[in-house]
């Protein structure tokens, strides 16, 4: 039995960033081998072991088949005469397929090494084309790195689509995959290649058609970045990816289908779907009277979820075109947020029985408070 550091961890290493998980490649056992030793079996389609004390994966060295279309159409055989090197020669890219053995060696037979030196991302053999989340995985790590994509990888990314692979792609996989590209360094380098390589219009055809324009195309890459540079959250970035919609036909239809087809989580369709609906009136609210500012919080919920509101001035903010607005509108709309917010509402509900005289008398005084902070006449 021999056994290898593998994949993400050895890259890591390479690079010099820090490691978060470590993964094992095991060689020349079975799965009785492992859970005599005391390893506790969790794979369900190849065998995986948990380590009894530092619980991380050990996988047996194993090969794939493709046996239908998609990424779970995989025949796996695992066995004690599968070797490292054939274990790695089914991995994605080169810069993946790095092992170390117990003695530190390196053990790179794809030549991964010498791909992270020259900051490249390249597919290890055409067994690459038989799993399409290999495509949104690619996109992902030009996102984290910054790195080119070989041309021939490109290709064979192109010609995935083109064979209809990339249809095949469940929802869960595809939201996984962008959630994560997302919160990368660079995430317009993910849509960017994607677009590239004509998956983009697979996975998201709402966005493709979007960023038919040149120039909201310009704009969603530049505020994805800002975003990204600020350190936003999850839900902020997807909102400004969201925003690339506005200016289409029914573009708040359009992000309905979008988030339900890729099943996002309520916090960042909501965000998106308010960002897209008001970005505009926010990123004029340093001119809004207190009657409109009152009105605007209203709809955005704000009284319920101030932070809520405060990742929709962030949205507003990663836009070149309205960044100087959003910065002027900022402190009026937080100022105005935060008088509306004293009102007690619960005193005035209890001088009030009927529900719309409530509403009416909370509005009034909302805007008043707003008229105080302000002097607005």
């Amino acid at each position: 039995m021999e056994i290898y550091a593998v994949g993400g961890a050895i890259r890591d290493e390479l690079l010099g960033l820090p490691v978060k998980d470590r993964d094992y490649v095991v060689v020349g056992a079975t799965p009785q081998d492992m859970t005599r030793l005391g390893f506790k079996p969790v794979g369900k389609d190849f065998p995986v072991f948990l380590h009894p004390q530092t619980r991380e994966e050990y996988a047996l060295a194993r090969t794939e088949r493709k046996t239908a279309r998609g990424y779970r159409g995989f025949q796996v055989h695992a066995a004690p005469d599968v070797t490292l090197e054939q274990d790695l020669s089914r991995r994605d890219l080169t810069i993946n397929a790095i092992a170390r053995d117990a003695q530190g060696r390196i053990i790179d037979p794809y030549g991964g090494a010498a791909d992270l030196k020259r900051g490249v991302l390249r597919h290890v053999s055409a067994a690459f084309a038989e799993d399409p989340v290999r495509i949104l995985r690619v996109a992902r790590f030009a996102a984290r790195f910054g790195f080119k994509v070989a041309p021939a990888t490109l290709r064979l990314m192109r010609a995935m689509v083109a064979a209809g692979e990339a249809d095949a792609l469940v929802a869960e996989r595809v939201w996984q995959e962008l959630a994560v590209g997302l919160m990368e360094p660079a995430p317009a380098k993910m849509f960017v290649l994607l677009r590239g390589c004509g998956a983009l219009a697979r996975v998201l055809p709402e966005l493709a058609a979007a960023w038919a324009s040149r120039a909201r195309y310009a704009r969603s890459r530049r505020a994805l970045d800002y975003a990204a540079d600020r350190g936003y959250t999850l839900e902020v970035r997807y909102a400004v990816l969201a925003c690339a919609l506005a200016g289409v036909d029914a573009p708040e239809r359009q992000l309905r289908h979008m988030s339900a087809r890729l099943r996002a989580p309520a916090d960042c369709s909501d965000l998106a779907l308010l960002a897209l609906r008001h970005f505009v009136q926010i990123g004029v609210g340093a001119k809004l009277d207190a009657e409109a500012l009152v009105a605007l919080l209203q709809a955005c919920d704000a009284w319920r979820r101030p932070a809520r509101f405060e990742q929709l001035l962030q949205v507003v903010e990663s836009g070149k075109a309205t960044r100087e607005r959003a910065f002027a509108a900022a402190p009026r709309l937080l100022a105005a947020l935060g008088a509306a917010r004293a009102v007690d509402a619960g005193a005035i509900a209890a001088r009030e029985s009927e529900p719309r005289r409530i509403a009416a008398r909370l509005r009034a005084a909302r805007v008043a408070a707003v008229q105080s902070v302000f002097d607005v006449k």
